[in-house]
């Protein structure tokens, strides 16, 4: 699995301090022996990498993003991006849109979020927008799931039903969950799999440091499992993990999840 931190934010001044959490994110990973699977883990033997931004520069910073990680699903088999913020995701979904359209491959992305990210969007779009905007520039809406959002704008709803994007709700997740892991695995058979993770898709009770917390998310135990259920998914190409906060997380509590859900990665 290779790893890369992308320190990128574009949160109109509500996610300073996502830049910090990869580097955070790793620190804690020394203090994780292994997965729960029984993975050994040694960071110093990590294929670790950093793409290194310049966020009063968007533009500059978006097109570097697209450039690495278009590069990597090029001449990697499994890449985690630890962002930065949600905004980050625009380009790396990008590109792996392209690689998929070069590579004859199906695009599949699953969002797990307590947003939809799907405002109108700006020119570079913020951790807000995101994903309407890979949406209008030709990721294929039938492909994208949408899991655990519990707190969605009027607009968002609006779009999300015009392009009959599927969602998967928080009371379905929690009420069956072993059953919400088939329908994600059946979902992504015969496509290749890109999985986006905003933390705040986890209960502030468990993850508190993020820019928008909702209350009445999942468990960490409950995340836990689902992604120890994505890791088994063979067309399972990316993974990214951001809106973690490191500036606000004074208790370390969000970090260490980050590295816990990390950790279940490798």
């Amino acid at each position: 699995m290779f790893i890369v931190k992308i320190p990128g934010i574009n949160g109109l001044r509500k996610t300073e301090g996502c830049e910090r959490a990869g580097n955070a994110i790793i620190d804690s990973l020394k203090e994780i022996y292994s997965s729960e699977q029984g993975t050994i883990i040694d960071v110093g033997a990590l294929d670790l990498e950093e793409i290194h931004l310049d966020n009063s520069n968007i533009d500059i910073s978006n097109n570097l993003i697209y450039k690495n990680s278009l590069e990597m699903f090029e001449t990697k088999p499994q890449t985690v991006f630890l962002g930065g913020d949600h905004s980050i995701s625009y380009s790396t979904t990008k590109a792996f849109l392209k690689y998929c359209k070069s590579a004859k491959k199906i695009p599949c992305l699953i969002v797990f979020d307590a947003h939809p990210d799907c405002m109108e969007p700006m020119k570079e779009p913020t951790h807000e927008e995101w994903l309407r905007k890979i949406v209008e520039e030709g990721f294929p809406k039938e492909n994208i799931l949408i899991v655990g959002a519990r707190n969605s704008h009027k607009d968002e709803i609006t779009f999300l039903k015009q392009n009959r994007i599927k969602t998967i709700s928080i009371n379905s997740l929690t009420e069956d969950l072993q059953d919400m892991c088939e329908v994600i695995m059946e979902f992504s058979n015969g496509k290749e799999l890109y999985v986006s993770i905003d933390i705040d898709v986890i209960d502030p009770a468990f993850a508190p440091s993020t820019g928008y917390p909702e209350a009445g998310g999942l468990t960490s135990r409950q995340f836990i499992y689902l992604i120890q259920r994505i890791k088994k998914i063979k067309t399972l190409k990316a993974v990214d993990l951001v809106e973690i906060n490191e500036k606000k997380d004074k208790d370390k509590l969000t970090v260490k999840l980050g590295a816990k859900i990390l950790a279940e990665l490798i």
